[in-house]
């Protein structure tokens, strides 16, 4: 949900130029100030962590996680889409391999598959991995706490 359809490499090519892509019938260069928010918050999240849909609308107070799964969709190539991620840790269907290479590079825990998977792709350990948007001092990053 995040970059990865069609429009990957002109979001690509956009993010590359300094400019995300903007909605249809928006100024060049231009977002959503939701989507912004949301872009926003991707890009605090830390390597080897990850939110969740619903904890990035819950950090936000604002819509929820269809939303920010839509914004992803549609914009979030241009931010490391592969740590917003689904609540049960389950990898973006169609994206698995890509997502599962950042994930090894940044060292974010992974579970291996269940034995009743289809696919021997692992999940991620939400327990571990999910981020409750502090630094790494333990001091509050610019949103709220997440409550895991």
């Amino acid at each position: 949900m995040s970059g990865t359809g069609d429009t990957a490499a002109s979001r690509a090519a956009a993010d590359k130029a300094g400019k995300r892509a903007a909605t249809p019938g928006a100024d060049a260069g231009e977002l959503p100030e939701y989507a912004e928010r949301v872009l926003a918050v991707a890009e605090l999240i830390p390597a080897g962590r990850v939110l969740t849909y619903g904890d990035v609308a819950e950090w936000l107070e604002e819509g929820g996680p269809r939303q920010v799964g839509r914004v992803m969709a549609l914009y979030g190539g241009a931010v490391p889409w592969w740590r917003v991620v689904r609540a049960d840790g389950v990898l973006l269907p169609g994206s698995e391999l890509r997502a599962l290479a950042h994930y090894r590079d940044e060292g974010t825990p992974l579970r291996g598959a269940s034995r009743t998977a289809e696919s021997h792709i692992p999940r991620l350990d939400m327990r571990r991995a999910r981020w409750d948007g502090r630094s790494d001092d333990g001091r509050p990053d610019d949103g709220p706490h997440i409550a895991g």
